[in-house]
């Protein structure tokens, strides 16, 4: 494997290389980087046999090199943790409740997503992400967000579509495709992003939906209505402040025995 030449030249040719690693499986993504053109791991990166021409290390492109192979992954781990990439709960655990159980076909629906390393080979093939890294999240964390979206066990779906909206977040993602093809664990985040922008399309038709109603409640009835966990309360109409002016028929027979 590439990691083991590295090793390699880093023990007994020059020591001040530098690089990540840590798992040396194909787990932690630390040891990230490009290899012979394509953003792969080190550690499962096999060196062809019989290569009599010399392979081509570098680091991932169009981030910012810290030192020889090791590149600045502070902001991509800023955006991992804009989307709270774990399981939130609006519900009490009843109590001795210990585990929160998921049906077969609920648990299916987040293979292809929990795999993920974070490695950030995606990420930083993404042309959208080398000029908007700042502002777009990336395929990486975009399918991650996905996967706790649609994950059965959470309760705040809602809130986590509505901060995926605006500020480029979601929309910068035009399935060019480049991040699936550079995924070195067989990973789809091109259809994760693309499943991802349809719920939120139809969470903000829902959005839009409930708000016509609202406006709708509030021209015709000054009851108080529940939305969001909140007690609105509504206007009257102009037609029913009217009514509200006019006299009462036993007002109007007082007025006529006077």
């Amino acid at each position: 494997m590439f990691l083991d030449a590295l090793i390699k030249i880093k023990d007994e040719i020059d020591p001040t290389l530098s690089f990540r690693r840590s798992c040396r499986e194909g787990i932690c993504g630390s040891c990230s980087m490009n290899i012979d053109g394509r953003h792969n791991l080190a550690c499962i990166a096999p060196i062809p046999k019989n290569n009599k021409e010399r392979s081509f290390v570098a680091p991932l492109t169009f981030m910012n090199v810290l030192k020889d192979l090791v590149v600045d992954m502070t902001n991509f781990y800023n955006q991992y943790k804009l989307i709270n990439p774990y399981l939130k709960r609006k519900t009490p655990k009843k109590p001795g409740e210990k585990e929160l159980c998921q049906s077969i076909e609920d648990r299916a629906k987040i293979d292809g997503l929990y795999e993920c390393v974070l490695c950030g080979s995606c990420s930083s093939s993404c042309p959208s992400y080398w000029w908007h890294s700042n502002e777009y999240l990336g395929p990486a964390i975009l399918q991650q967000a996905y996967r706790w979206v649609i994950d059965s066990r959470d309760e705040y779906t809602g809130e986590r579509l509505e901060a995926l909206g605006g500020d480029m977040k979601l929309d910068e993602c035009f399935q060019v495709g480049v991040c699936s093809l550079a995924c070195p664990k067989g990973l789809n985040p091109r259809k994760a992003i693309q499943e991802l922008k349809e719920k939120y399309k139809e969470y903000e038709e829902k959005k839009k939906k409930e708000s016509t109603n609202i406006e709708i409640c509030s021209m015709h009835s000054n009851t108080p209505i529940l939305h969001g966990g909140c007690l609105l309360y509504t206007s009257p109409s102009p037609r029913d402040r009217q009514k509200s002016r006019m006299p009462s028929s036993a007002c109007k027979k007082k007025k006529k025995k006077k």
